[in-house]
């Protein structure tokens, strides 16, 4: 089960407000990328496919696919601002490993020699393309 915090859900549909095609269908994916090897992307859709979990939160629909569930299990998903802006943050207990700077997630135990201290020394860029 994923879980969004009060302050989430209205920046999602402050977000999905903004939308000019005003789907209210939010989707979550896990892609590959960042230091730790897995990022997540919010994106407002249009459609959901039929295997997808659909999890209705007040007027927003809030997807993932299939394949991604498992690596979402108990999520919590919070939004907060501070000086630097506002973001999403997300937690998650399936986490083995988290990136200096909080962005990308491993779902692997760390070995010794594979840590990096935040994306800033990663090869792939850890910020997803099309995120909110």
């Amino acid at each position: 089960m994923i879980h969004l915090s009060q302050s989430a859900i209205r920046e999602l549909k402050r977000l999905e407000a903004r939308d000019p095609y005003g789907s209210g269908v939010v989707r979550l994916a896990v892609l590959p990328g960042g230091c730790s090897g897995l990022v997540y992307d919010l994106q407002f859709r249009q459609a959901t496919k039929a295997t997808d979990q659909v999890l209705k939160i007040e007027s927003l629909k809030f997807v993932i696919a299939a394949e991604h569930l498992a690596s979402c299990d108990g999520l919590a998903i919070d939004y907060s601002e501070d000086l630097m802006g506002g973001n999403f943050r997300f937690t998650n207990p399936l986490a083995q490993q988290i990136c200096g700077c909080g962005v990308s997630f491993s779902l692997d135990a760390a070995t010794p020699g594979d840590a990096i201290a935040d994306c800033t020394h990663a090869e792939v860029s850890p910020f997803p393309t099309g995120s909110l």
